[in-house]
């Protein structure tokens, strides 16, 4: 989640990425991504394993910001909020 192409990012896991996304939308949730705005989906993975997937996001939390960055612009270069896009 971020709040502009370059701003803040936040890296989140969850069961269900759709309703989690609008959570995050919606500012439903107090905590990080509401003090800072974070309401655009610019980078997603799926996991089958939620213990992949908590492990991947371990990691990456501790990656340097500019590994993030580039993640992000492989996937999805004009930084467009992919909300829209979930099934």
């Amino acid at each position: 989640m971020t709040n502009r192409p370059n701003g803040t990012l936040y890296i989140g896991v969850t069961s269900n990425l759709a309703r989690r996304a609008w959570e995050h939308r919606e500012s439903m949730i107090d905590g990080f991504t509401k003090r800072y705005g974070l309401k655009q989906l610019v980078y997603y993975e799926a996991y089958e394993d939620i213990r992949s997937a908590i492990q991947r996001e371990s990691n990456m939390k501790h990656w340097p910001r500019r590994w993030k960055i580039r993640l992000i612009l492989e996937m999805n270069p004009q930084w467009r909020d992919l909300y829209e896009t979930l099934a």
